[in-house]
């Protein structure tokens, strides 16, 4: 079977589900990791916010470019393809400002600091959740099994990733974003309830050892949520263990109209 895991960003499957797109790789199974908000910066300069990131990951002005070829090496090391789409993460996005007059500024930055990442998507944004949508079914093979982040955390990317890809109408897996499933526990105890499927799948020594060097490629990216190395390997294991592996949601079967 060909498998397409939907990332909002560059490390989001591989810190999710790494070691599961090993499994699956090993046991001779097509996977495929596309990351939605892989397009390039804007050529103005970049908001306070994203500069500050910017200098937090140490890539200065090649950030992308970096997460590029940090994605492509993670990706071959759990034997998957790549393939990286045209929006830009959201610390870039712009929005046009009405009634400005010529020489004033002329859009504005829609997420400007770390709280303004976790909440509604912006209002103006309804348009690129349909071109997203537009761009998915125009580029998804039709008997790929896709599979999509829950959104667990809100993040804004997460979000605008799983409400485009459920417009497509197609059947779907979820994975669990970490680590924000941490703090959503409560959450999938309540999908359970709501008769949504956990479908677990076992990760073994040398998968866990995968995906614990595909996150760790991503080098710009540690510091976001850990001191070191060490302490990243050391939550993945715990994870691991929490999970009992790695778990895939299915949704209730809708029921005829």
């Amino acid at each position: 079977m060909d498998w397409i895991y939907l990332s909002p960003h560059f490390d989001d499957v591989a810190l999710s589900c790494g070691g599961l797109v090993w499994e699956q790789t090993q046991a001779g199974h097509q996977v495929s990791i596309w990351t939605v908000c892989a397009g390039n910066p804007p050529d103005s300069a970049l908001s306070p916010f994203a500069a500050s990131l910017h200098a937090r990951w140490k890539t200065g002005a090649e950030a992308v470019n970096q997460r590029r070829l940090e994605d492509a090496v993670s990706c071959a090391r759990l034997g998957a393809t790549h393939r990286h789409l045209s929006t830009p993460d959201c610390i870039y996005r712009r929005a046009p400002m009405e009634n400005v007059s010529p020489g004033e500024e002329q859009s504005v930055f829609l997420y400007t600091a770390e709280a303004s990442l976790f909440g509604p998507l912006h209002t103006t944004e309804a348009g690129l959740i349909k071109s997203l949508t537009k761009e998915l079914a125009r580029t998804l093979p039709l008997q790929a099994q896709v599979v999509c982040p829950l959104a667990l955390g809100d993040h804004v990317d997460h979000q605008l990733v799983r409400r485009a890809a459920e417009r497509l109408e197609r059947p779907m897996l979820y994975y669990s974003d970490y680590p924000y499933v941490l703090e959503s526990m409560d959450i999938l105890e309540h999908m359970k309830h709501a008769g949504w499927s956990a479908i677990p799948h076992s990760i073994y020594e040398s998968g866990m050892i995968a995906w614990e060097e595909a996150v760790s490629i991503n080098t710009s990216q540690i510091s976001t949520f850990w001191s070191d190395s060490t302490s990243m390997r050391t939550a993945l294991r715990s994870f691991r263990q929490k999970m009992a592996g790695v778990l895939l949601w299915r949704s209730p079967q809708r029921k005829p109209t």
